[in-house]
C-alpha cells in the first residue's frame, strides 16, 4: 500500500505530496494522520518552508467519502475534527507554509490551501467550499481573515466554483503561475522563509491572526454534532452526482 503522503526533504524545505491521485487526493483518515506526522517531522528537522502539493490532476478534492456507507455520524465527526486540528496547525505553523493548487481544491482541500501563507494557484485550478451544503462550519474564520467577511460569506453560501484568476483578485490565492514557473515560486518563497527564525514566525502569526482556534473548533463540533450528518453528506453527494450528469454533453 502506497504512503498517502510522500515526504520530500530538500535542505531546509519539506514538500508534502498528497498521494491518492486515483481519489483526487481526497482526505481519508490515514492521510490526515500522516499529514499530522509529517508536520511533526518538519518541526524536528527545523524546516523553514513546508510545501503542500497534490499528485495527479488535483490538489485535493475534499473529505474522502469512500467509506461513507460504513461510517457512523461519530466516525465522520472525529475525522472532521482531526482535519480542523490539522488546519489550525498549518495556519499557526512555526515555519512558512505554501500550497500549490492544481486542478480542484474543493472542500477541506480548499481549506488546506487557505491555511497556508503562500497560496499558489495554477492557471487551471478551481476552488469551492461546499461544506455548508451538508451543515458543516469548517475553516470559515480563516477564510474570512484571508478575503474578508463579505466575500467569504458569498463563497460559503453559494458553494460555487472560483477560478484561479478570481481567487487572486479575492486574495484567496497569493499568486497565479504557469506550471513552468512553479520552481521559481518555490525558490522565492524559500528565500523569504530563510530570513526568519521559527520563534519569529510564531510571534508574527500570533499577532496577525484574528481566528480563535477554540471558537473555530467549537463552531465545527456544534455543526457536526447535529443529528443526521451522514444523511446530509449522502444527500449532498447525490445532488452533486446529478449535477455532473446533467452537465455532461
Amino acid at each position: 500500500m502506497s504512503d498517502p503522503v510522500h515526504v520530500e526533504t530538500h535542505e531546509d524545505a519539506t514538500i508534502l505530496w498528497l498521494n491518492r491521485p486515483e481519489r483526487g487526493n481526497a482526505l481519508d483518515a490515514a492521510m490526515v494522520e500522516r499529514l499530522h506526522e509529517a508536520l511533526d517531522i518538519a518541526i524536528v528537522q527545523s524546516a523553514r518552508l513546508v510545501i503542500l502539493r497534490g499528485r495527479g490532476r488535483n490538489f485535493c478534492t475534499g473529505l474522502s467519502l469512500d467509506d461513507l456507507d460504513a461510517a457512523s455520524d461519530g466516525d465522520l465527526t472525529l475525522r472532521i475534527i482531526r482535519i480542523e486540528l490539522l488546519l489550525q496547525r498549518l495556519y499557526n505553523f512555526p515555519a512558512t507554509t505554501m500550497a500549490v493548487a492544481t486542478g480542484r481544491a474543493f472542500g477541506a482541500g480548499a481549506d488546506l490551501f487557505v491555511a497556508c501563507d503562500y497560496r499558489v494557484a495554477m492557471e487551471e485550478s478551481k476552488f469551492s467550499f461546499p461544506g455548508a451544503s451538508f451543515g458543516l462550519v469548517l475553516g470559515t474564520a480563516r477564510l474570512a481573515a484571508r478575503i474578508g467577511d463579505g466575500a467569504s460569506r458569498h463563497l460559503l453560501l453559494s458553494g460555487g466554483e472560483t477560478t484561479a484568476s478570481e481567487a487572486l483578485c479575492l486574495g484567496l490565492a497569493t499568486s497565479v503561475v504557469a506550471e513552468a514557473n512553479i520552481g521559481l515560486a518555490v525558490e522565492t518563497a524559500g528565500a523569504a522563509a530563510r530570513r526568519l527564525e521559527p520563534q519569529t514566525v510564531l510571534a508574527l502569526h500570533d499577532r496577525t491572526r484574528r481566528s480563535d482556534p477554540d471558537a473555530d473548533l467549537a463552531a465545527l463540533v456544534r455543526s457536526a454534532a447535529r443529528p443526521g450528518l451522514k444523511e446530509r453528506i449522502k444527500a449532498y453527494r447525490a445532488a452533486a452526482n446529478d449535477a455532473r450528469a446533467l452537465a455532461r454533453p
